[in-house]
């Protein structure tokens, strides 16, 4: 088992919650599939295709809250190289998400 299959992730508590919305997020896809394949108005595909972009952003933000608030917070009060480690890892998950 390794770090990153740790049954106490922090959105654990939300995990249905999360489901919910990558499901629909997932429907919103499907739909932006049938809007291309029905030859839909470019700017209403572009509307949807931004709406659920702030869906799946909405899905990170709320993930890396809840790391920062169970996983990273344990970590620095362990201490030490895992403290270390961890905010590394914040830092790089808020990185790629600003730079998206």
């Amino acid at each position: 088992m390794s770090e990153h299959d740790h049954a106490g992730h922090g959105y654990i508590q939300n995990k249905d919650d999360y489901l919910k919305r990558l499901r629909r997020i997932e429907g919103q896809a499907r739909g932006l599939q049938g809007m291309v394949d029905d030859e839909k108005y470019c700017i209403d595909i572009l509307t949807q295709v931004s709406a659920m972009t702030k869906a799946l952003e909405s899905v990170a933000l709320g993930l890396l809250e809840d790391h920062l608030a169970h996983c990273v917070k344990e970590a620095v009060a362990a201490g030490g190289d895992e403290a270390d480690a961890k905010i590394a890892e914040a830092s790089a998950a808020i990185a790629r998400l600003v730079r998206s």
